[in-house]
């Protein structure tokens, strides 16, 4: 009887202890998004490294050598970075949350820091990126918890590992090495509406259109520069209503462009000048132009900076815009602050900071206008610039901004005595708030990098599309498609940008050491009870007859 009990209690011990623990063998698959990898300017960014078979931990964790380092998006600091850097970690796993709106603005600044800083250099530590869902919020709320018992003694904290630990391995696998990518192409769109008399002047209005974030499948620039095509696309309809009627046609050539691969180094601005200043027979560009005015990141802030490679000098067609802008702000948005922003263009650095640099390495005038002052602010790059980061009061504000401007200095109507505070773009003139929406979710609706504008099916589209806006309201419109040099391109990206990824929920060896040591204690017992029997017997038959008597 009593070796029935204790062996009963002993089972019960241990089915409690294993029903306690989550099922021993699971798993689930879910997509992760690597890193930026590419080389520019001889210069290499991002990760190295795709392949991870590591146990996943939480940031928290003491020790991180050769484990998965599991973050949400208040997790990952530069800090934590590093410090899996330094630790060697195997890899690293943010997850994303699918509505970016619920974060708080001070998490969302920090992470951008950090992305910003972690693509500055180059790492052979993996780093991927996926979307939150309830299984992967789940193993991350389990490894926080077992990071938690660090603050439990040493010997509780081995026995709950032993006995109702759960281990998650993350695995990455890919038998074909990471590959170098060449053949990329950058598309620029041209467009142009002609100005009246013989040989008008021309404007640019120009901004890039593709996307830049720590994993190129999830950044969709929604600011950065979803804002300035936006504002570009709307002052092309706009405009297209005024050089429609001869009488109301202005006197200069206001010519559109969208350019691919601005976010390394302008590429398709690059290109794009040098097929219109040394290739072409004529161009737009090769005459008088009267200044370039480059559009990026206009959709938040209470200011809008002038950002110029060098001052503008008076009597400059630059410089008098620039006035009419100011003159725009004070008598309608005081509240805005407006300034200028002087950066000389450095040749001895390879790269540049703004579209207009581009343009002043050819002499052509031209500036700038953003609500950034820092041309390496973290807002000009993130996988969080999205939807939710878009002020749409303040992107229309800005348009208008623009395009009165744009109005006053080519009608001349701060001369002929016009009104400061005079609108000349209302009624069905007006910025329309159902397209800037609709273009921005346009825009948004998927990954604007560049290393997928020509290779997915989506991205082509969104190509297209835009081609086709131009059509609408543009005439001479051309598409310049530009292919590097395979030998010396100027960038260079890798694959296996997009992997599938295993989870395997198991028990930790120590669990399997500690169920078998029951059960080897189990099996003792037993054995003690064969072997010694008749003593048992004897000895529970005097304890029952004593307690009868």
């Amino acid at each position: 009887m009593l070796l029935r009990v204790a062996a009963t209690l002993l089972l019960i011990c241990v089915q409690s202890l294993h029903a306690s623990a989550l099922p021993a063998a699971s798993s689930y698959e879910f997509t992760a998004y690597r890193m930026q990898q590419y080389n520019l300017a001889q210069h290499k960014h991002g990760c190295r490294g795709a392949i991870v078979v590591a146990e996943a931990r939480a940031a928290d964790e003491p020790v991180l050598t050769r484990r998965c380092v599991i973050m949400k998006v208040p997790d990952f600091t530069t800090e934590k970075y590093l410090e899996a850097q330094r630790q060697n970690a195997a890899a690293i796993l943010i997850l994303l949350p699918k509505n970016t709106s619920t974060i708080p603005h001070d998490i969302i600044q920090s992470f951008m820091v950090s992305e910003s800083e972690a693509l500055l250099k180059e790492t052979i530590m993996p780093v991927y990126v996926a979307p939150e869902d309830e299984q992967l919020l789940c193993m991350y709320e389990e490894v926080k918890q077992a990071a938690a018992t660090r603050t439990s003694s040493i010997f509780i904290r081995v026995l709950r590992s032993m006995v109702t630990a759960t281990a998650f391995q993350i695995l990455v696998s890919n038998n074909s090495p990471i590959k170098a990518i060449t053949d990329n192409t950058v598309v620029t769109l041209e467009g142009v509406l002609p100005g009246a008399g013989e040989d008008p002047p021309t404007i640019v209005i120009t901004a890039h259109y593709d996307s830049y974030g720590l994993a190129p499948w999830l950044s969709h620039g929604a600011d950065s520069n979803g804002s300035g095509v936006t504002i570009l696309l709307e002052l092309a309809r706009l405009f297209y209503k005024l050089y429609s009627n001869p009488s109301t046609r202005p006197q200069y050539h206001l010519m559109f462009s969208l350019t691919g691969g601005g976010k390394y180094n302008f590429l398709g601005t690059k290109r794009w000048i040098e097929e219109n200043l040394d290739h072409a027979e004529s161009s737009l560009l090769q005459d008088n132009v009267a200044f370039v005015l480059c559009l990026d990141t206009l959709a938040n802030g209470d200011e809008l900076y002038m950002h110029v490679s060098r001052p503008p000098k008076p009597e400059t067609p630059m410089y008098a815009f620039i006035q009419q802008l100011e003159e725009v702000v004070s008598s309608r948005f005081p509240w805005v602050r407006m300034g200028m922003v002087h950066k000389k263009i450095n040749l001895g650095e390879s790269t540049v900071a703004w579209e207009h640099e581009r343009y002043g390495l050819r002499r052509i005038p031209g500036f700038t206008l953003s609500h950034v002052e820092d041309p390496k602010s973290e807002l000009r790059g993130s996988i969080l610039d999205t939807m939710s980061q878009v002020d749409f009061r303040k992107l229309k504000r800005n348009g208008i901004i623009i395009a009165e401007s744009l109005a006053r200095y080519m009608y001349n109507l701060s001369d002929k005595g016009s009104p400061k505070d005079v609108q000349v773009f209302k009624g069905h003139m007006d910025f329309q708030d159902s397209r800037l929406t609709s273009l921005m979710s346009f825009l948004t609706s998927m990954p604007r990098a560049t290393q997928l504008l020509d290779k997915e099916p989506r991205q082509i589209l969104l190509v297209n599309t835009l081609e086709h806006e131009f059509r609408r309201y543009l005439l001479q419109v051309h598409r310049h498609t530009f292919r590097q040099d395979k030998r010396e391109p100027d960038i260079t990206f890798f694959d296996q940008m997009n992997q599938p990824v295993m989870m395997y929920r198991v028990k930790p060896a120590a669990f399997d050491l500690f169920l078998g040591g029951c059960i080897a204690g189990y099996l003792g017992i037993v054995y003690y009870g064969i072997q010694n029997f008749g003593y048992l017997y004897t000895k529970l038959k005097a304890a029952v007859k004593s307690k009868h008597q």
